[in-house]
């Protein structure tokens, strides 16, 4: 066993405790695939990440430093908290970027820019592939949710490298309501997210390009003034039982894949904030903007909360 730097942070929360905590261990080299995924196991995280100095290829192409991401029960090619959280951790402990607007991270998926600012770290949303779920799984999966298919409004699989079958509900009430059979949401095999958006601009307005731009483009205006104009309330819930976690507090990688296929149908507007975990005492808050180039970025505040080392 070596003696390794280590830091638990809190990712998409303001102040510490409220978000969706993260392990990162500063110094993964000479870990075997089984010492990381024990080690994540045993944190009982929903996610456990260990740096290690980017690849060959990777450093060729601007990384800055590799990631690997593991749940308690298996590797992730890419999570969006992990992103974040290990992020923060790497600046924090002294890391030096080799570009001074963004910072590139490698992980399995690929490569990761991250931007940063005053207030926190975004990452750019990976290419979405998303498809239609099938009748009869929706049903499976309501089912299993503990909700009547009439309170679902729309269905999609979405796969940014996590694959999440997705559901948009009609309230946020109803997404709270949720009472999970995790037993069989595992033995469907999927990890399901669930959305709900209130107090959203009316869908014959968004549905319009040029008026999703301008209001983009407005919101923009109105942040550098100092001012927001109102924003719908956006509630999420995440639901990975098939990878070890029943409720994740806080999801990035789901958050980004909704926020593109809401952005894209006219479900949502170009900026607004996502929040989750309310049903397990948590306040996280996931900022969504899609840039003039239609580039999708998700942010949030990260604090950490312990460091010292581990023996791995």
């Amino acid at each position: 066993m070596k003696t390794r730097e280590f830091k638990q942070v809190d990712v998409f929360g303001a102040r510490p405790y409220l978000g969706n905590p993260l392990a990162v261990v500063l110094d993964g080299a000479g870990l075997s695939d089984r010492e990381m995924q024990h080690f994540a196991n045993w944190t009982h995280l929903s996610e456990t990440t260990f740096l290690l100095p980017p690849s060959e290829a990777g450093a060729a192409a601007g990384a800055d430093y590799r990631v690997r991401i593991f749940t308690p029960g298996a590797e992730l090619p890419f999570a969006g908290h992990p992103t974040l959280g290990t992020c923060h951790a790497w600046l924090e402990a002294g890391g030096k970027p080799k570009a001074q607007e963004v910072i590139v991270q490698e992980c399995a998926l690929g490569l990761v820019k991250i931007r940063r600012d005053a207030a926190r770290l975004s990452f750019a949303a990976p290419a979405l592939q998303r498809s239609p779920v099938e009748a009869a799984l929706l049903v499976e999966v309501a089912a299993a949710l503990g909700v009547k298919t009439d309170r679902i409004q729309a269905a999609q699989l979405l796969d940014n490298g996590p694959v999440w079958l997705t559901l948009l509900l009609d309230s946020r009430q109803t997404v709270w309501q949720l009472s999970p059979d995790h037993l069989a949401l595992k033995s469907l095999g999927y990890k399901v997210g669930v959305v709900s958006i209130e107090n959203a601009v009316p869908a014959a307005q968004l549905i319009v390009r040029s008026n999703r731009e301008a209001r983009a483009s407005s919101w923009r205006s109105s942040h550098a003034a100092g001012a927001l104009p109102d924003l719908p309330e956006v509630e999420v819930r995440a639901f990975a039982a098939p990878v070890g976690v029943n409720e994740d507090p806080v999801t990035g990688s789901l958050n980004a894949s909704l926020a593109q296929w809401l952005i894209a149908e006219g479900l949502a507007p170009g900026v607004y904030i996502a929040e989750q975990g309310h049903c397990l005492g948590r306040a996280g808050r996931v900022h969504i903007e899609q840039d003039e180039q239609g580039q999708v970025w998700i942010g949030g505040e990260s604090v950490t909360c312990i460091e010292g080392s581990v023996r791995l």
